[in-house]
């Protein structure tokens, strides 16, 4: 079950008429804060990642399943978005299973919430999207940004400049 925090995030993420995918990423961000914290792990960032877009499609947020991937990972996305989009309460798992779903989970390891694993895969998913999204994005963080953030962006840039 997602924190209340999480929840009222998301609503007012969509309440600013934000994208589906921008009200699921609380509840990324939730999930890899779930790992960094220890209460569970994850083999890989993707794994995270996929956590987080479920429990998202379980709570209303419209993210329709991945286009491509293996039929079963399609298959239990659908079902989360179509448990998510009638208005009633998942049923939770029975006691023991919901024990061992976090026990499994517990041992499972951490690394894949650390920056280095969380940048790499920001990094391959950007490459996978080509250069003009690249640099659109780019463009979109520059408008976004601010002044202040602007420049202390351009600070870091030159001193990484220098660096090498």
């Amino acid at each position: 079950m997602p924190e209340k925090a999480t929840l009222k995030k998301a609503r007012a993420d969509k309440r600013a008429g934000k994208a589906p995918s921008t009200q699921a990423g609380e509840f990324v961000h939730e999930e890899i804060e779930h790992v960094r914290e220890g209460k569970h792990g994850a083999r890989s960032t993707k794994q995270a990642i996929a956590i987080g877009l479920s429990k998202a499609r379980r709570a209303g947020v419209p993210l329709r399943p991945p286009k491509s991937g293996r039929a079963r990972t399609r298959r239990s996305a659908e079902r989360a978005y179509e448990v998510g989009q009638h208005r009633r309460k998942p049923r939770a798992p029975s006691r023991a299973r919901g024990r061992a779903i976090s026990r499994a989970l517990r041992r499972e390891p951490h690394r894949a919430a650390s920056h280095r694993s969380l940048a790499s895969q920001a990094h391959r998913s950007a490459v996978k999207r080509g250069p003009r999204a690249r640099s659109a994005a780019a463009r979109k963080a520059v408008r976004t940004k601010g002044p202040a953030l602007r420049r202390a962006a351009a600070r870091k840039a030159a001193a990484t400049r220098r660096a090498r």
